[in-house]
């Protein structure tokens, strides 16, 4: 299988794409009236997705769908998880489409039966690495990235975890640095658990932002606030996509793609299968598949769609060789239930813990 691309070569660099994820906000329910005033339906949207990103989505896809109305909820993506498995069991129905960063927590979703096999006209064309069994599909190619505080850097940021654990222990108790916290951050805790699995001295690294003055939050959002404006000097594994988004406002905060590994994550839709208006998810999940909908993605949310990064990647291997060895993407898999192995994530968090308490 080939992925198509959204609108035929690359225009911009991957680079661009890559720097253009995970921003979960507190619950906020925005109603969006159908654009020709005479409503046929009501999409409804749980997702991870920031309102200012959200709403250009909604836009777009109304265009195309003049006659729908669409309500979203913005949660944290353990509250999206949460709400589905509850929402279905009580039986009153759940949301008509799922978008979450947690890549884990919506593979268990799938998994476990929660969620529904649609095809769309992009099915067949999409990588066999970004999908899982037509209920789960990746639509985003998206990087962990660092930021920092550029006033503060006159000579440069540590672009390897190498030279940031040096950086790190030459400023011992002085420096301040954001983390997504992966006790309360889904993307957080995949993030450690990458990390943990690539780099051999993730615990050093821990104990050292622990000395130096770590600040763990639940979104990028707050870690993005604080750089930019000085009161942390670094964030880890901050998601370029909204990194990138926030810098062209603010010119303070620099970005850069550690130059040892670059774990890539992606966004992931389903449609539930206790879904109250499964046909109008899966027209929603249709239409963000297509060049059109994936062209939005790019070019209005900044995201770097998944079929305009990959053309022709049908394996992560396939696209370590195309963007480079450094680039480690994350299959849509069963593979990724391992994450959510609660003795494992008990002795994870444990050791991050720990690891940061150190003094």
């Amino acid at each position: 299988m080939r992925a198509r691309a959204a609108h035929g070569p690359l225009r911009a660099s991957v680079l661009a794409l890559l720097l253009a994820v995970f921003w979960a906000g507190p619950l906020r329910a925005e109603l969006s009236p159908a654009p020709s005033g005479t409503p046929t339906g009501e999409l409804v949207i749980y997702w991870s997705l920031d309102e200012q990103l959200g709403a250009p989505l909604v836009e777009e896809f109304q265009a195309a769908h003049p006659d729908l109305a669409v309500r979203t909820e913005t949660l944290l993506t353990g509250e999206i998880h949460d709400r589905v498995l509850s929402e279905t069991a009580a039986g009153a129905g759940t949301a008509d489409f799922v978008f979450s960063s947690a890549m884990d927590l919506q593979m268990k979703l799938a998994n476990d039966g929660f969620a529904r096999e649609v095809v769309t006209p992009a099915s067949d064309s999409w990588p066999s690495w970004a999908k899982w069994r037509d209920t789960a599909y990746a639509l985003t190619f998206e990087p962990a990235v660092m930021v920092y505080h550029r006033p503060s850097f006159p000579d440069g940021p540590p672009t390897s975890r190498g030279a940031f654990l040096d950086w790190l222990r030459a400023h011992n108790g002085t420096g301040g640095v954001g983390v997504l916290d992966p006790a309360r951050s889904g993307a957080g805790y995949l993030m450690l658990a990458r990390d943990a699995e690539h780099f051999r001295d993730i615990w050093s690294l821990a104990a050292a932002m622990g000395r130096t003055g770590l600040s763990p939050f639940p979104t990028t959002r707050e870690v993005l606030e604080r750089v930019s404006d000085g009161r942390l000097l670094i964030g880890y594994n901050v998601l370029g996509s909204y990194a990138a988004d926030w810098a062209r406002s603010h010119p303070n905060l620099g970005i850069v793609l550690p130059r040892d590994y670059v774990v890539v994550v992606s966004r992931v839709a389903l449609i539930p299968r206790a879904a109250r208006s499964p046909d109008l998810g899966s027209t929603f999940l249709a239409w963000l598949m297509s060049p059109e909908g994936q062209a939005v993605l790019a070019e209005r949310l900044r995201l770097p769609a998944l079929s305009l990064v990959v053309e022709g990647q049908d394996r992560p291997e396939d696209l370590r060789d195309a963007l480079g060895a450094r680039f480690l993407p994350v299959p849509v898999s069963p593979g990724l239930l391992a994450y959510l192995d609660r003795a494992r994530r008990e002795r994870l968090l444990g050791r991050w813990e720990a690891a940061i308490a150190e003094r």
